[in-house]
């Protein structure tokens, strides 16, 4: 199933409620929010209060993308503040494991990420423990980016490991998506597409999501 995830990171936060609530209308199928914490990440953005203060106001999946240095010791924690889906990196200070088991323990959905130099076999070992693997198409850390077209391979690789498994496995691809690059992910195997500016630019929001939606589904495996 393809899915649309507006990322907040590019949303107007003088009205967070709104914009949210705008984009839930518009279709999205979840909100993406970003954490970085300026160690693991060189910014810092939106932590635990936001992600508390959006689940008392609406009821939408929130995916949230957890880059900082020690997931394991937070995973419960945003959780609790009202996180459907908690997705940490590969590449952070925890162990993979221990922390994949602590989120699974709470009965969220476990996600694994993995930036753009990190080889695609890195998650395979888990890929029966999770519920989506996230490509960063775009070094983390700052919205804008522009797409790396090189990566392609890479979630075409992800793909036909979780296809060969037959797994239900969500694979999201976040880093300069936009109505022109969604195809290209969407061809390599993604499912799940991170947007940000991309989408909260327009004017019209369920235009934005609709036109990304149509550019995935002509080329999409799903």
């Amino acid at each position: 199933m393809l899915k649309i995830a507006p990322s907040i990171l590019s949303c107007d936060f003088a009205n967070l409620e709104a914009e949210v609530s705008a984009m839930r209308r518009a279709g999205a199928d979840m909100i993406h929010v970003d954490v970085m914490d300026g160690h693991f990440v060189p910014n810092l953005s939106l932590g635990l209060p936001v992600v508390a203060s959006l689940r008392k106001k609406t009821d939408v999946f929130l995916d949230v993308h957890l880059m900082i240095s020690s997931p394991l010791s937070y995973a419960q924690k945003f959780v609790d503040a009202g996180a459907n889906l908690v997705t940490f990196h590969v590449e952070s200070e925890s162990d993979v494991q221990q922390t994949i088991d602590a989120i699974k323990r709470t009965g969220s959905l476990c996600g694994l990420s993995v930036k753009p130099a990190t080889p695609a076999e890195v998650v395979f070992p888990y890929l029966e423990q999770i519920d989506l693997v996230l490509v960063m198409t775009v070094e983390p850390g700052f919205g804008g980016q522009k797409f790396q077209p090189e990566l392609c391979p890479k979630i075409w690789s992800i793909r036909q490991e979780i296809d060969r498994r037959g797994l239900s496995v969500d694979l999201e691809v976040d880093g300069g998506i936009d109505d022109q690059t969604v195809s290209q992910a969407a061809q390599a195997g993604a499912n799940v597409f991170v947007a940000g500016s991309a989408l909260f630019s327009q004017p019209d929001y369920r235009a934005a999501v609709e036109n990304l939606r149509a550019h995935a589904r002509k080329v999409s495996l799903f």
